[in-house]
């Protein structure tokens, strides 16, 4: 690592975790992020990047059949239009738990009756705890980590290009190991043959 001039980054780790349930939507995952079915149980959440023109804001969703990113939008503003956008790129999902944090997004009544409209079921974690939402915290976190914190900073047009790239990649080429050393597309079309 040295001749190679490669350092590593550590990510830091929280210690306090909420306990508080929704009023909104119960926890139906309850930390069981495994599923043996396409589009039937998905995670949401936001998370946001900084650039040289201020922040952007990216919404993603993500498919725990396979890890796979089923839908996100970017945008520069982090608001219920950002929930909205993504949920309408996201393939039929009727039937699915769609689990996320309770940010103002997901607890705003005209989220819930998007839900409804495309027979989704909500779910959320408790407040302040994100293990409750593990896998959409980690892949934010091994995005960033992977493409912008060891790096300068980027315009916002730079970077929406970056991380529309590295979600490409991770979804058709970065395998992973509980997938049997595939990618999440590989593995789901593996299935499917």
């Amino acid at each position: 690592m040295k001749a190679g001039k490669i350092q590593a980054v550590i990510r830091r780790k929280r210690k306090n975790f909420g306990t508080k349930g929704s009023v909104v939507f119960e926890n139906r995952l309850n930390r069981d992020f495994t599923s043996n079915i396409p589009l039937k149980k998905l995670a949401t959440d936001i998370t946001y990047v900084p650039t040289t023109d201020g922040f952007i804001y990216l919404s993603a969703v993500q498919d725990l059949f396979n890890n796979e990113i089923v839908s996100y939008h970017i945008s520069s503003k982090n608001d219920l239009e950002l929930v909205f956008a993504t949920l309408n790129k996201l393939p039929s999902a009727s039937g699915a738990i769609l689990h996320s944090d309770q940010g103002f997004q997901y607890t705003n009544k005209r989220y819930q009756d998007a839900l409804k409209e495309k027979n989704i079921q909500g779910s959320h974690s408790r407040k302040g705890n994100c293990l409750d939402n593990a896998r959409m915290e980690s892949f934010f976190s091994h995005l960033k980590t992977e493409v912008f914190y060891t790096k300068k900073l980027y315009s916002s047009a730079e970077a929406r290009i970056l991380l529309e790239q590295q979600i490409s990649y991770y979804n058709t080429e970065r395998f992973q190991k509980r997938l049997g050393q595939l990618s999440p597309v590989e593995y789901r079309e593996k299935l499917a043959a």
